[in-house]
């Protein structure tokens, strides 16, 4: 039999104790998890650091992936993804480098130097290819560093617009650049899942179906706590990412330098200009800029104004919903929800900027009660 020793026994006990304390500790923080605790955005004037402006290159039947000769050479054009030119970039670029498997070409050009250009440029080059791009803008002047960076593939088409074969090409893009993105996820590009609220305001208008694909979207379920947090009737939560376009677009021009791309400034104004060009194969990924270029007259700006609020920290989560959109990121916190079709003007408008903050300042006031 062991003597009995009273340090050890108040040893002994200690480190139960502490063991079921940790035990106690574990289970608590457990039960906080499953109860999701949303924190408020401040909407403020006096918060806002700055307003921008841009314009969503947007055909009513869709991305355009299509390939035409110009002479000697072919010419894929790649361009039109409305409001979801980053969320479809490399599984439409996919597509349109498929067009151009047969040439077996070692060396192309690119035209743009957006998120589509640069997609397409970095995914030829993973092919073992040769590019060069030729932009009229480079970042971080191009329409994409002006998006959200939500991978949410909405505005891209109207559906009585659309032929079967261009949905079957949307819902491969989505899938393509769900993935690839998914493999990017981290500080380096600025990619990171984030848990999503759609807000609505009754139970009819929230669909089963969700853009590009419900699989695409993991951890999807009702949201229970629609009322206290929202002030809405229905919510849904899931799981998607947001790209930070600053981070992210820097960091595919760097690779692109890196694979031994390179850059020449310069605006195209006709097919002539473009046939010209060294390069027998040639990627047209000019976004709005392909109205003029080749005459598509399909193609027009549904404009788009943000605000951005003084970055907080704290805020974990997105929304998206009647009111407008909100995504947190390290610049700062995202409102958006403007989608004005046929109109170019890249002036910010101060009612709208005015809408903007009134609408999610209220919808903020019904999460503070």
């Amino acid at each position: 039999m062991t003597p009995f020793n009273r340090r050890t026994f108040i040893q002994s006990a200690l480190a139960a104790s502490g063991v079921l304390a940790l035990e106690a500790s574990v289970r608590s923080l457990a039960a906080k998890d499953n109860k999701r605790t949303l924190l408020p955005v401040k909407v403020s004037r006096d918060r806002l650091i700055r307003t921008v402006v841009g314009l969503r290159p947007y055909r009513p039947e869709g991305f355009r992936v299509e390939a035409e000769k110009l002479g000697d050479k072919l010419l894929v054009h790649h361009y039109g993804h409305g409001g979801a030119g980053i969320t479809l970039s490399w599984g439409s670029a996919h597509l349109a480098l498929e067009l151009a498997r047969d040439l077996k070409q070692i060396n192309c050009a690119v035209l743009g130097c957006g998120v589509i250009g640069l997609s397409t440029a970095r995914l030829f080059q993973r092919r073992g290819g040769s590019v060069t791009i030729y932009a009229k803008e480079l970042p971080p002047e191009t329409t994409s560093n002006i998006a959200g960076g939500f991978w949410y593939p909405t505005s891209v088409y109207e559906g009585n617009r659309t032929t079967a074969k261009f949905l079957d090409q949307f819902q491969s893009a989505c899938s393509t650049s769900n993935r690839a993105f998914q493999l990017l996820a981290g500080p380096e590009y600025g990619v990171r899942w984030i848990d999503t609220f759609e807000l609505q305001s009754g139970e009819a208008s929230l669909s089963s179906d969700m853009p590009g694909g419900t699989e695409l979207y993991p951890d999807n379920h009702r949201f229970e706590e629609s009322k206290k947090y929202f002030g809405v009737p229905v919510a849904r939560q899931f799981s998607t990412m947001l790209i930070e376009p600053q981070a992210y677009l820097n960091a595919l021009l760097r690779d692109f330098y890196v694979a031994g791309g390179k850059v020449v400034v310069r605006e195209f104004q006709n097919r002539e200009e473009i046939a010209q060009l060294p390069e027998a194969l040639i990627f047209n990924c000019t976004g709005l800029g392909a109205k003029k270029l080749v005459a598509d007259p399909s193609l027009t700006p549904v404009r788009g104004q943000l605000e951005i609020l003084l970055p907080q920290s704290e805020i974990d989560y997105c929304y998206v919903g009647e009111l407008g959109y909100m995504f947190p990121r390290r610049d700062g916190i995202i409102l958006g929800g403007t989608f004005e079709h046929d109109v170019w003007s890249l002036e910010p408008n101060p009612d709208t900027v005015t809408r903007i903050l009134d609408n999610h300042a209220q919808l903020m006031k019904r999460m503070k009660k």
